[in-house]
């Protein structure tokens, strides 16, 4: 299925994209659904209930490598964060050395 898109201006793009974001939400939904209506079966078919079996595997705790949010970061390389965790990397002691405040430092 091809759709020409050479022939329609901004507008009619903008509507053509939101129709297809809907139609994708739609789509997700259902295949959840019939996701969850299979599961269910299969639940059955063992003698079991599907709400046993997830909450046996539920709350299992933190996820490993689970990392804490930034909220710090370098002025000179805002790629390099710090969670304010742990040890303090260098370059947020250079900054504070350089008379710079924590709160400075803020994402």
């Amino acid at each position: 299925m091809a759709i020409d898109l050479n022939g329609l201006n901004a507008a009619e793009l903008d509507a053509l994209a939101k129709e297809i974001e809907t139609r994708k939400a739609e789509v997700e939904k259902e295949a959840k659904q019939s996701a969850y209506a299979e599961m269910l079966t299969i639940a059955e078919q063992h003698g079991v209930l599907f709400e046993e079996v997830v909450n046996l595997h539920a709350g299992k705790g933190r996820k490993s490598g689970a990392k804490a949010p930034a909220k710090y970061a370098n002025p000179a390389d805002p790629l390099q964060t710090w969670s304010g965790r742990g040890r303090k990397p260098a370059w947020l002691n250079e900054a504070l050395e350089a008379g710079k405040s924590i709160e400075d430092l803020e994402i």
